[in-house]
């Protein structure tokens, strides 16, 4: 009987360690704020963008003020139509927004978290 209750005690300590464990990583889980499914593929889809270094130059010539395709695609010796074709990403993105003035779209950064994005990215390759 003394050997059967030592099992016993054996398994039970076993199992407690490993309840033990499996509490220890749900509390590291539940520490670990990730966002939900959606929202982490949102977001890579969002670093996909940047991943591209046309899109970035285009990024960084609207950087400090808005331009027409035309400015854009001169300043880097571009065609209008490849600088159309990567800011149609870029708007559908929601990193550019557009004006229209008259026959002529102007394009600059949609708002200040692009700004900060580029900034901080810059800050970081620089370090």
């Amino acid at each position: 009987m003394n050997n059967e209750s030592e099992m016993i005690n054996d398994e039970t300590e076993n199992i407690n360690e490993q309840t033990e464990k499996i509490n220890k990583e749900t509390d590291k889980r539940r520490k670990c704020s990730l966002p939900d499914e959606d929202e982490m593929f949102d977001l890579a889809e969002l670093f996909k963008i940047f991943g591209d270094s046309t899109r970035i130059r285009i990024l960084f010539v609207l950087f400090d003020s808005e331009r027409s395709v035309g400015e854009i695609a001169e300043i880097l010796n571009m065609t209008q139509s490849a600088v159309s074709h990567q800011l149609k990403i870029l708007r559908q993105s929601k990193l550019v927004g557009a004006r229209r003035e008259g026959k002529q779209i102007f394009y600059f950064l949609a708002d200040e978290h692009v700004h900060t994005i580029i900034r901080v990215g810059r800050e970081h390759i620089e370090e």
